[in-house]
């Protein structure tokens, strides 16, 4: 009998640490996100998430470990892997003195998209940006950045989508309206997303497995629905505060939890 191949892997990494002089920010962390599926990275602030999200960007380089990304090293290969690759935060704030479609312009160049005026359009219409577009950027509400830098990062469809508080500043409504949004554009692409979040309820809704980060390391990881079960709660917010509060789980970490 042949044996199954394992799963392939958008991002691999192995033994990363990053230091700011004597601030460790990521202690020897190592793990796999699975091609195709939406992961959560989580944890308090100071945990260690944006130093982790800016090395897999190319952005950090980092003290020590590897970094593979849609099967190349970030360190020597980069260049190969950010175009197939994008990334969204509310909080990295687009030029204020350029319009919304002149910001979404200049980003469609650097990508090097052919046909990008159609392809603008169509994700101001998806995301109803149209009546946006010729708006200043610095004027925007902050529900309204989130949404064209959601736009800014599916510009080029990329395989690899990391994603900081996507629904941050949104309400309710909207915020429900991205995530489902978010889900059909991953199955009908094939996409790979890694989720920074605070919003646990959005986390139980979209991703297969979560990374809890505390203190730059990786303590605990799993499905949800093998979290839950792990702590004996109802929901991932609970779980969430008892790891911040040293709680202990219900049960026995899985295994190569500790990283």
């Amino acid at each position: 009998m042949t044996e199954p191949q394992p799963p392939s892997v958008s991002i691999r990494v192995r033994d990363l640490s990053k230091c700011f002089g004597r601030v460790t920010a990521v202690d020897h962390i190592s793990f796999d996100v699975p091609a195709g599926q939406t992961v959560a990275l989580l944890g308090g602030n100071g945990a260690g998430k944006t130093t982790t999200l800016s090395i897999l960007l190319g952005l950090l380089l980092p003290s020590s470990g590897t970094v593979e990304v849609l099967g190349h090293d970030m360190l020597r290969e980069r260049y190969r892997v950010l175009p197939r690759m994008n990334f969204s935060s509310p909080y990295v704030d687009l030029p204020h003195r350029l319009t919304v479609e002149e910001n979404l312009t200049v980003y469609a160049h650097l990508y090097g998209l052919t046909g990008y005026r159609r392809r603008i359009r169509t994700l101001a219409e998806e995301l109803d940006l149209l009546p946006l577009l010729n708006r200043l950027s610095g004027g925007l509400s902050a529900g309204q950045k989130t949404r064209v830098a959601l736009a800014k990062a599916l510009l080029n469809e990329p395989e690899l989508l990391l994603l900081d508080e996507p629904t941050a500043s949104l309400d309710p409504d909207t915020a429900d309206w991205i995530r489902t949004y978010l889900e059909r554009f991953r199955v009908r692409t094939g996409a790979t997303i890694l989720l920074a979040s605070h919003n646990m309820a959005e986390v139980e809704r979209l991703c297969h497995s979560v990374l809890v980060m505390k203190a730059g390391r990786i303590v605990d990881r799993g499905p949800p629905d093998a979290l839950l079960a792990r702590y004996g709660r109802d929901s991932l917010e609970e779980v969430f505060l008892d790891i911040a509060r040293d709680r202990r789980a219900a049960a026995h970490p899985a295994d190569g939890v500790r990283s």
